[in-house]
C-alpha cells in the first residue's frame, strides 16, 4: 500500500511542479486575501465623520463639541450653516453623526435645567450606527456629569456619588479591536477557499484529458488513490497556514496568546478536511468549470456566512443555527480564535477537535465509496 500511495504523491508533486499557476494560487492569493480582508474588514469606529450644527453658540456648546474629536472616535469635517443642509450631509454619506445643539443650551445648564442635544447618525449600517450613537450618548453624559459637579462644587456642594457604578474588564482583546477578531478567522476561510479548488480541479483536469483512465485499470485500490492525491495538497494546504499565520503576525500584530503545536495538529486534521472536500467535488463531477463553481458553492460562501466568521451563530435564527454544524470552518475557527485570543487548551477545544476529526474520516470515506473504479 505504501508504495502504490507513494507513486501516486510522487505523480501529483511532478504535476505539480510543472504547473506553476496552481503554486501561485496555492502560495501567493491566500497571502493576497489575507493582506485585504484584513485591512478592509474592519467593525471599529475611528474618526467617524461629525457635522456639527450649533445654534447657541456658546462656551458650553464649544466645549461639548470638542469632546468629541478627542476621544478619538470623531472627525469634524461640517460646520452646518442652516437646517437644510443636514438631510444632504446624511444622503451623500458626508456625515455619520449629525449633532444638533439648539438655541438656550448653555442658559438652560446655568440654571441648572436638562439641555437637550440631538444626534443623527447614518443608519445605512446598522452596526456601525448602533456604535457611533452608543460613543456619542456616552461622550454626551461624561460631559453632563462634568458639568454637574462643576456646578455643585461652585456652590460648595459634594457631588453626589453614583449609586451603582460598573467595573468594566475586557477579558479577551482587550483594546476591543476588531483585526485581532477577523484575523484568525480568516486562517478558517482561507483554508477552505483554496485546497478544495486546487484539488478538484487537479482531479477533474486528469478526467477531461482521460489520464485518470489508467489509475482506474491499474491495481490500485481507490482509498489509496484517494491518500495519494490528498497528501500532497494537504502539504500545501499547511505551508499556507504557516505563511499566512506569520504574515498576520508580522502584518497585522496579532497576539497569539495560545498553544501554537495545538494549533498546527488542529491544522493538519482541518486541511486534511478541506482537501478530501476538494476531492469529493471532483468525484462528481466533470468539467473544471462544474468543479470550481461546486467548490465555491460548498466551500468559500458557507465559510463566510455560516462558520461565524463576521456574523456571531448566536444571533442566527435557530434553525441556522443548526445547519452551521455541516460546515467545518466553524469547528476550524472556534478553535483559531479560542486558542489565538483566549489562550484556551484541549481541556475547553476538545469537543471541535473531535467533530473536526469526525468530519474528515466521514468525507475520506464518502469520497472513496463515489470514486470507483470505473472509466471516466
Amino acid at each position: 500500500m505504501r508504495s502504490l500511495v507513494g507513486a501516486i504523491v510522487w505523480k501529483e508533486l511532478r504535476e505539480i511542479r510543472r504547473d506553476p499557476i496552481t503554486m501561485a494560487v496555492a502560495l501567493v492569493l491566500p497571502l493576497l486575501m489575507l493582506y485585504l480582508f484584513g485591512s478592509a474588514l474592519s467593525l471599529d469606529v475611528k474618526d467617524a465623520s461629525l457635522a456639527v450644527y450649533d445654534q447657541d453658540r456658546s462656551a458650553a456648546s464649544r466645549a461639548l463639541i470638542e469632546r468629541f474629536p478627542q476621544s478619538g472616535y470623531f472627525k469634524r469635517t461640517h460646520d452646518i450653516r442652516a437646517e437644510g443642509e443636514i438631510a444632504e450631509l446624511l444622503d451623500r454619506g458626508r456625515a455619520r453623526l449629525v449633532l444638533i445643539i439648539p438655541p438656550g443650551f448653555a442658559h438652560k445648564l446655568a440654571r441648572g435645567e436638562t439641555a437637550e442635544v440631538q444626534a443623527l447618525a447614518d443608519g445605512s449600517y446598522s452596526t456601525t450606527a448602533m456604535v457611533i450613537l452608543g460613543y456619542a450618548e456616552a461622550i454626551v453624559q461624561s460631559y453632563a456629569l462634568e458639568r454637574m459637579r462643576e456646578r455643585l462644587a461652585a456652590q460648595g456642594m459634594a457631588a453626589p456619588l453614583a449609586p451603582v457604578r460598573v467595573e468594566s474588564r475586557v477579558w479577551f482583546n482587550a483594546p476591543l479591536e476588531s483585526v485581532n477578531y477577523i484575523v484568525p478567522g480568516l486562517f478558517g476561510v482561507i483554508l477552505m477557499a483554496f485546497p478544495p479548488l486546487l484539488t478538484a480541479l487537479a482531479v477533474v483536469r486528469e478526467k477531461e484529458a482521460g489520464s485518470v483512465q489508467q489509475i482506474f485499470v491499474s491495481p490500485i485500490r481507490p482509498y489509496e488513490f484517494i491518500a495519494g492525491k490528498m497528501i500532497p495538497y494537504a502539504a500545501i494546504a499547511f505551508l499556507e497556514m504557516l505563511m499566512i499565520l506569520a504574515a498576520g503576525l508580522w502584518w497585522f500584530h496579532i497576539p497569539f496568546l495560545g498553544s501554537f503545536p495545538l494549533l498546527l495538529a488542529a491544522t493538519v486534521i482541518y486541511v486534511f478536511c478541506t482537501v478530501g472536500l476538494g476531492l469529493l467535488v471532483s468525484s462528481v463531477t466533470r468539467s473544471q468549470l462544474v468543479a470550481m463553481l461546486l467548490s465555491l458553492l460548498v466551500t468559500l460562501m458557507p465559510s463566510f456566512l455560516f462558520s461565524g466568521f463576521l456574523f456571531p451563530i448566536y444571533t442566527m435564527p435557530v434553525m441556522l443555527q443548526l445547519y452551521t454544524y455541516l460546515f467545518p470552518a466553524r469547528y476550524f475557527i472556534e478553535i483559531s480564535r479560542g486558542i489565538v485570543m483566549k489562550d484556551v487548551g484541549l481541556a475547553v477545544l476538545w469537543p471541535q477537535l473531535l467533530a473536526l476529526l469526525l468530519y474528515t474520516v466521514l468525507v475520506f470515506v464518502m469520497t472513496t465509496r463515489l470514486f470507483r473504479k470505473k472509466v471516466a
